[in-house]
């Protein structure tokens, strides 16, 4: 009895504000291209004082067992996560606002955060929305959250008349080992077609691929495949009455001709057909083939924090 009651603590203990859900349909049938392992809603209401709202990306830093969050609001929040066949544990350790150099805060207009990633030596990486750019942040220590420095950016990224509105730009970041860093507007830039998504380089690269069918298709999440190709996060939402169109698809960077990249669905989730989808906005490779995505509560009462395990086939 003693060690049941000892492994029911650790249970609790471990999943505290991280409830089990299903957003499949009662009919559903096996995605075309990947596998939902775990689902789970992350309800917490505050996390070393600062509220835990509307995440908007993921990184996961596999050395130390470190899953990321950052909210759009300029907060930074740290979970200890280990994944298995199901999501093994998940508790929060700590959370900080997003600063500058020497813990000068952000402008409120300036701390839109985005988008998130980890290189290849490990730095935590994160874009912003409003006045476009890419930042090094301190990921564990004393000076968590805050910047270490500036990236510079590809010129047509630079000028905030580029996008289609100030709240469209850098949506989405990537670490590549051939190519680096790289990013996504939410939405095409003013002078290319509006189905017409682009990947950019810090280099100057770019890849082109056709935005999915759904009005308002829009780029809200990238991951590097274990193959070298993009996972690719785009989210659809016209109105409260319209369908809800979550994609998953596969970017070929490898693939391109004459301007265009080869693009497959791995899975599509639209609410009108049952799937109980929200606004997924982050992604993040957590182990050989395998992913989590979160969605971003809105910090309103009729929106979840969704947080998706699943393995890409093949």
């Amino acid at each position: 009895m003693r060690h049941l009651l000892l492994a029911l603590f650790v249970a609790v203990t471990l999943f505290a504000g991280v409830l089990d859900t299903d957003i499949r349909p009662s009919d559903h049938k096996a995605l075309p291209g990947i596998r939902i392992l775990d689902q789970k809603v992350l309800d917490f209401t505050q996390i070393d004082g600062l509220k835990f709202s509307e995440i908007s990306d993921l990184a996961y830093w596999a050395p130390s067992q470190k899953l990321f969050m950052v909210s759009d609001e300029g907060k930074l929040f740290v979970f200890h996560a280990t994944f298995g066949d199901k999501i093994a544990s998940l508790r929060p350790i700590e959370a900080a606002k997003l600063t500058k150099k020497r813990g000068k805060p952000f402008k409120k207009w300036r701390r839109d955060s985005e988008g998130m990633t980890l290189d290849g030596k490990g730095r935590l990486l994160i874009s912003f929305e409003g006045k476009a750019k890419i930042g090094w942040f301190h990921k564990n220590s004393s000076k968590i959250g805050q910047r270490i420095r500036k990236y510079a950016i590809p010129s047509v990224l630079r000028d905030p008349k580029n996008y289609r509105s100030r709240n469209k730009s850098l949506e989405a970041l990537a670490w590549h080992p051939i190519y680096g860093v790289l990013t996504a507007a939410e939405w095409p830039l003013k002078s290319d077609n509006k189905k017409r998504q682009t990947i950019y380089a810090l280099s100057g690269k770019r890849w082109h691929f056709k935005a999915e069918p759904e009005a308002r298709s829009a780029v809200t999440a990238i991951e590097v495949l274990d193959d070298g190709n993009l996972l690719v996060l785009e989210r659809s939402y016209i109105g409260l009455f319209d369908p809800f169109v979550v994609t998953l698809k596969k970017v070929y960077l490898d693939r391109c001709s004459k301007g265009w990249c080869h693009t497959k669905v791995l899975a599509k989730m639209d609410s009108h057909k049952g799937w109980d989808v929200d606004n997924f906005e982050g992604l993040a490779r957590v182990g050989k083939h395998r992913y989590v995505m979160i969605s971003d509560d809105g910090d309103n009462f009729f929106q979840r924090t969704l947080l998706i395990y699943f393995e890409v086939e093949g």
